[in-house]
This record gives structure tokens, C-alpha cells and sequence, in this order.
């Protein structure tokens, strides 16, 4: 007998089984995913007695079943507050009206859709033009031929000019107001005139005295006087016609004060006439008429006044 220790052999078993390769496979591999949730489960128990660097224990172990303050609860309805509606804002959509409006898609799907358009389009008339490469292909300014020009002025006015040259040039790049235009240049606001986006093309801007009044229309000098000059002839003539229109307008201030300062000068005569007649009237009572509580009246047989009397 031997001191060494063997393996017993194993107990033959009545039922042999007789599995192919694929359930052998489907064994082993439900066998090794029950021990990875049992390690998963015994890392999780062990992890919740420990403590991280700080000394606490970490928040993802928290049960939602403990009383720790850290852990997230709903709020209790405060009854004081009265009975009110529970919006979920992240589901709301601002209308810009100044209100909030619930997510609808089938019914503001259509709206999103334009209003991305129009900021598409926005976008798209705010970009500058492309620069080429090739400088013939380029756009020229009309007075030193540089090829910074002022997009601005090219889309509203049609005006190639650059930035230098329209701060040079006040006297033709300039831009005038509507009540300039109508002041110096005798223009109207009629539809053939200022009007005529066509004929006089104008730029809009924010009033700068106030953020609720009308834009103003802000027209190109150049343009202005070239329309001028068609319609008065000559400047010269232009010159008149202000000339006769300011010699009317003051004939007409002085008219104006004429007639005001007669109608002073009436009223100042009337009113010292008056005051020189009641000084110089002398009231003539008649005889006193006595009523039934003894107060007797005596009236002017001149201007109708009244006093009363007593008699003893």
C-alpha cells in the first residue's frame, strides 16, 4: 500500500446524457453569465460598506428606499399655493407673442418648418457676395476702381462705391432723410416721388429718437438731386422755386401776426372803453319794492343793478 492519495473514480450513473455540440455550447455559456451576475451582485455589496477618498460613501450605491438628504424626492405640494395647473416646461414652445404654447407637432410642424426658412433666407441676404480669384470678375468702385465695395449700397442704391470714397465724398454718398429731401429739394410724398422704391430706392433704419416711431427712409444724395434736376430743370430753377416758396411763407407769417396783433389791439380797446364806462356810470336807483320778509331791492334803471335795502 502505497502512501500516495488518488482520485476515487467516479460513480457510474445509471442515466447517461448525451448532448450535442451546440447545447455543450449553450450550457457553458449560461453558466459563465450566472457567475458574472453573481461577481456583478458580491462587487455591489461589498463596494456599499466602503468609503471613497473623502470618506462617504459613493451616491450610486444609495438604495432609493434611504432617508440620506442627498437622495432625490419629489416635492410636496404646498397647499397655501391654491389650486394651479403643472406645466412641463421642457415641452413647451415659446411663441414670441409673449405667451408659451404646448408642444403641438402635428399643428406647429408646418409653422417650424417656415420660420426655419425665413431665418435661412435671412441668413442667406445678410451674406456678402463670394470674392473671385480672377480680380476682372470682381465688382469695381466707380471712383478709384478698388474692389472694396459697399455691399450695402450695391443692393439697395445699385451703387458701386467703396468705403474710403463714400466717406470722401459726402456731397454725392451721403444719405438724406425723407424730411431732408422734402425741405431742400422740394420733393413731395406722392407715389411718382418718394414713394417709387424703383425710381427712388431708400434704405430703412431704426429711428434713433425713439425705439417705438417709424423707421427712417434714408435715400442716396446722388439719386436725390439727379431726380431734382429733372423735375425743376436747373438748379438754378430749383434755387427760385425755394426762393419763392420761403418770400410765401413768410408773407403769409406776417399776415398771420397782423391779423393777430388788430385783433389785440381791438380787444385792448374794448376792455379800456369798458372799464372807463363803469367808472364814469353813476348808478340811479328807482323806488325800493319791499317783498314779505321786510327786505326791500332797489335796481338801476340804467344798467340793472340790484342792492338790497332795509328800511327803519
Amino acid at each position: 500500500m502505497t502512501g500516495s492519495l488518488t482520485t476515487p473514480p467516479q460513480a457510474s450513473s445509471p442515466l447517461q446524457l448525451h448532448l450535442t455540440p451546440e447545447q455543450v455550447k449553450k450550457v457553458e455559456i449560461n453558466r459563465l453569465k450566472a457567475k458574472a451576475r453573481q461577481r456583478a451582485s458580491d462587487a455591489a455589496s461589498s463596494s456599499s460598506q466602503q468609503t471613497n477618498s473623502n470618506n462617504k460613501r459613493p451616491l450610486d450605491v444609495i438604495p432609493a428606499s434611504s432617508t440620506s438628504p442627498t437622495t432625490s424626492k419629489p416635492l410636496k405640494r404646498d397647499s397655501r399655493l391654491g389650486k394651479y395647473f403643472e406645466y412641463d416646461l421642457s415641452k413647451m414652445v415659446n411663441s414670441k407673442g409673449g405667451f408659451l404654447v404646448e408642444d403641438d407637432k402635428e399643428v406647429n410642424e408646418d409653422q417650424r418648418i417656415r420660420e426655419r426658412q425665413r431665418e435661412r433666407e435671412r441668413a442667406m441676404a445678410n451674406l456678402e457676395p463670394p470674392f473671385f480669384l480672377d480680380n476682372s470678375l470682381n465688382p469695381k468702385c466707380n471712383e478709384c476702381q478698388s474692389v472694396d465695395i459697399d455691399h450695402q449700397y450695391k443692393k439697395v442704391f445699385g451703387c458701386l462705391v467703396c468705403h474710403k470714397c463714400k466717406q470722401e465724398m459726402p456731397e454725392k454718398y451721403s444719405l438724406l432723410t425723407k424730411t431732408e429731401c422734402k425741405q431742400d429739394y422740394l420733393l413731395t410724398d406722392r407715389p411718382a416721388e418718394l414713394r417709387d422704391e424703383e425710381l427712388l430706392p431708400h434704405m430703412l433704419k431704426a429711428n434713433p429718437h425713439h425705439s417705438t416711431y417709424s423707421n427712417m427712409m434714408l435715400y442716396l444724395r446722388m439719386q436725390v438731386e439727379a431726380f431734382a434736376w429733372r423735375k425743376w430743370g436747373t438748379p438754378e430753377a430749383l434755387d427760385a422755386e425755394y426762393d419763392r416758396r420761403e418770400s410765401e411763407k413768410k408773407r403769409k407769417r406776417g399776415k398771420k401776426f397782423e391779423q393777430g396783433l388788430r385783433e389785440l389791439r381791438r380787444r385792448t380797446r374794448e376792455t379800456v372803453w369798458q372799464r372807463r364806462r363803469d367808472a364814469d356810470h353813476q348808478h340811479t336807483f328807482g323806488v325800493p319794492e319791499v317783498g314779505d320778509n321786510g327786505v326791500g331791492k332797489q335796481t338801476c334803471s340804467e344798467c340793472g343793478f340790484e342792492i338790497e335795502v332795509e328800511e327803519l
